[in-house]
């Protein structure tokens, strides 16, 4: 869906300006006059003037050795204030809303609670769809695609202790190989479950991270297999991948 242009009356010069500082950002490193005018699309006697005031404010800081310009304390200030005034849940549920619309699956949000995988949230898409998962369910940690995010990307000792539990009441014979597991997690960037531990559902989850490179929280599409292609390089899980790492820029991430 295309979102209607902003025809709202801006300053110009804000707007020119600005264009330095998002280069600043996108670069993530110091710059020199002349890489950063031409990455911001204006000539360097263009770009010094605004370089300037910026500097009078806080923005931009140059280096009086080296003579690069960086992202300066005012704008660090700023960057900080607006994480510490994110909500990760309520970001992520406006683009879990966004997915579940454009790919007609429902759509969950999990984080990690006082007993494991716990949804949040869940997206349902216009279509009906009987899946027995509700706010508050809490899901197993291996035996989900959920959990096997969580799994894969918490520090192993917040999951050590709910890993060994769920081992113990298999049969050895039935025990997975975790660690293969978890790898194939990695390697994919993802989750999958396919028509279990909920018959005939398939599910795909995808981890997203804050700013601190932390798991702030998963995201899982589930629909029936019938109607819910699983492969790791299908249109699904293309769309939740780009979901994930979504939510996890708008929260901060810089992986």
């Amino acid at each position: 869906m295309e979102l209607e242009k902003d025809t709202r009356r801006g300053i110009q010069s804000i707007e020119v300006g600005g264009a330095l500082l998002q280069a600043l950002v996108r670069f993530g490193t110091p710059m020199m006059l002349k890489d950063l005018a031409r990455e911001a699309g204006m000539p360097p006697a263009k770009a010094h003037p605004y370089l300037v005031s910026f500097g009078k404010l806080g923005l931009i800081e140059q280096d009086s050795v080296t003579g690069l310009y960086q992202l300066g304390s005012f704008a660090l200030q700023m960057g900080l204030t607006a994480l510490h005034e994110l909500d990760a849940i309520k970001v992520a549920s406006e683009q879990a809303a966004m997915l579940s619309l454009a790919i007609q699956q429902n759509v969950a949000l999990a984080v990690w609670g006082n007993h494991g995988p716990t949804v949040v949230r869940i997206q349902e898409c216009n279509r009906i769809v009987h899946i027995n998962m509700r706010a508050g369910s809490v899901m197993s940690l291996l035996d989900s695609a959920t959990g096997r995010v969580f799994a894969a990307y918490l520090p192993a000792h917040l999951t050590a202790e709910l890993q060994q539990q769920e081992l113990a009441h298999k049969p050895a014979a039935e025990r997975p190989d975790v660690a293969a597991m978890l790898a194939e997690v990695r390697t994919h960037g993802m989750a999958r479950a396919v028509g279990y531990p909920l018959a005939g559902i398939n599910a795909l989850s995808a981890p997203v991270f804050d700013n601190g490179g932390q798991l702030a929280l998963v995201i899982t599409t589930l629909g029936p297999a019938a109607e819910f292609d699983p492969d790791w390089h299908g249109a699904l899980a293309q769309r939740l991948r780009d979901c994930a790492a979504n939510v996890s820029t708008l929260l901060g991430y810089r992986g």
